[in-house]
């Protein structure tokens, strides 16, 4: 099977090149009509840019490495252990299309990814100096309350006063009302000594009057009193005439 597959693919590379031959004027003409007025690139830089793209360090490395590949392939080729199908065809052909792709869409995809980092770089530029004002300005509203301190302990030392004061008030009232609740007995007592006085003075005197009154319903003691009284003229007449 693999060999009648060799021999088939043998057979197509040589009717390959009639039909390249039969076809290569007109696209020969057609080739020549549209690379016209297109710059050709140099051999060199050509040549150069293909030895970039082996990986290595250097030309020694790169030429084993790409010795080593080619010697691979000649050998995996010539003992069929790898034979030429549609399926290396279609390899190769995806493998082209994704290498133009990441050749010629990768400086596109690279802008594209750069600007959108450089965006979000922005944006998070922008929210860290939004975020370093906010903290400054709260630092300023702190700053702006570091006498807060100060006023609080001077607001205690006048609550401290004040309750002092308080304290001190409360205490003359409680005097003032105690003197004012004193005075007050003291005057319901003087008013009632004077009352008990008064009413005494009028009991002694109504006593001494109904005494009086009585003594003076005796005859005798009207006889000595009126004896008394004309004596007593008689010596203030005699000591007029004197």
């Amino acid at each position: 099977m693999a060999s009648r597959l060799a021999r088939s693919a043998v057979g197509a590379t040589f009717l390959r090149p009639a039909l390249a031959r039969r076809a290569a004027p007109a696209i020969s003409a057609a080739a020549v009509r549209y690379t016209s007025n297109v710059p050709a690139e140099e051999p060199k830089k050509k040549a150069q840019s293909l030895i970039d793209a082996i990986p290595g360090n250097n030309i020694i490395t790169k030429t084993a490495l790409l010795s080593s590949t080619t010697g691979g392939l000649i050998y995996a080729l010539s003992n069929e252990y790898y034979v030429m199908n549609e399926e290396t065809i279609i390899a190769f052909c995806l493998l082209s299309v994704w290498g133009g792709l990441i050749k010629y869409g990768g400086p596109a995809y690279k802008e594209w990814a750069e600007s959108q980092n450089l965006k979000i770089k922005n944006i998070l530029n922008s929210a860290r100096a939004d975020h370093t004002e906010a903290v400054k300005g709260r630092i300023e509203d702190v700053k702006q309350m570091g006498t807060v301190v100060d006023v609080t302990k001077t607001l205690f030392e006048v609550s401290k006063e004040t309750a002092k004061l308080e304290a001190q008030t409360f205490e003359l009232e409680q005097q003032t009302a105690l003197a004012a609740e004193a005075k007050s007995v003291l005057d319901s007592w003087v008013r009632y000594e004077s009352q008990v006085k008064q009413r005494q003075q009028k009991e002694l005197a109504a006593s001494i009057i109904a005494k009086v009154q009585k003594e003076l319903e005796n005859p005798k003691v009207l006889q000595s009193i009126l004896q008394q009284s004309v004596a007593d003229i008689e010596k203030i007449i005699a000591s007029k005439a004197q």
